[in-house]
């Protein structure tokens, strides 16, 4: 790991979750994102501190614990370092048990606590709105990016650099987990329009290997887009018969030929369901109860 500079004060570090950087005048680092877990956040914090800099402010993009999982760390080791997020994602990176409860639908089994949960809390001090927000003195733009999780933002810098956490999938993501992991069809469809839109010079995505420009970054959309609709397609093509919720992931996996392990079964199984929600909602889905069974199917 080591510290990137893109251009002007932003920086990033690549690593399995990319950790945006930006240094302000007074040597003082914002963070985005905050990794996985201490362990991570202690290399975060010496590649910074190798730098002259002290951290100061975090930005969570969104929840989920590879890009939240360090925030302990740096609470710990940095007692008047104040954290952001916007509102929907305060409540599951203060209580980290909300996301395998309502990733599995109710209490969920031990397994899925082990890999999403930390057991000490930390605390958001300042909510963020999508427009322009001021921190030490500079100016970030907040941009509304849910689909992958409900409140989900991307931080842009006035060196015309923008954060966009896991808003996109890089091709190689793309490549390896076909399937992947998505909250809310319907405002996933509307970032994509966001994104088309915006207009800066660098994006960072949460897992890639490169910074992208305009023009990798419009065809990253149109590649997310269609994959996302190819998902739709064939589960419309495969409810031409009725099939359960469970029926019809077993169907996917077994002609997208994807390998899942527990955590990544009920990750899948949330991702088809908000896609069969999103089918429903627009009226191109039915279903029945038959045999303690609810079955959905294609008008």
């Amino acid at each position: 790991m080591h510290l990137e500079k893109i251009h002007g004060n932003s920086y990033y570090i690549p690593a399995p979750t990319n950790i945006g950087v930006f240094q302000f005048k007074d040597k003082y680092a914002l963070l985005i994102d905050s990794g996985d877990n201490k362990q991570q956040a202690r290399k975060i914090d010496e590649i910074i501190h190798s730098q002259g800099l002290a951290i100061k402010y975090i930005i969570n993009t969104h929840n989920h614990i590879d890009h939240s999982g360090g925030n302990i760390y740096f609470q710990e080791n940095y007692p008047g370092a104040m954290f952001y997020a916007s509102e929907p994602e305060k409540l599951f990176i203060e209580d980290k048990t909300l996301f395998p409860l309502y990733l599995y639908g109710g209490q969920a089994p031990r397994e899925l606590f082990r890999h999403l949960v930390s057991n000490q809390k930390v605390n958001i001090n300042n909510l963020l709105s999508p427009g322009l927000c001021k921190i030490n003195e500079e100016k970030f733009d907040i941009i509304p990016l849910s689909g992958h999780s409900r409140g989900l933002i991307g931080i842009a810098t006035r060196d015309r650099v923008c954060y966009l956490g896991d808003a996109l999938f890089s091709e190689d993501k793309i490549a390896k987990y076909s399937l992947p992991f998505l909250f809310d069809i319907a405002a996933q469809f509307n970032t994509y329009r966001i994104l088309a839109d915006l207009d800066y010079d660098y994006y960072v995505l949460g897992h890639a290997d490169k910074v992208y420009n305009p023009s990798e970054r419009k065809k990253l959309i149109d590649l997310n887009e269609q994959n996302l609709t190819h998902y739709l397609e064939l589960i419309l093509e495969l409810l031409l018969q009725p099939l359960t919720r469970e029926e019809l992931l077993e169907e996917i996996v077994i002609l997208k030929e994807l390998n899942l392990d527990f955590k990544e079964y009920y990750f899948s199984l949330s991702t088809i369901a908000a896609m069969m929600s999103y089918l429903y909602d627009q009226d191109l889905l039915a279903h029945q109860l038959e045999n303690g069974k609810l079955y959905y199917y294609h008008k």
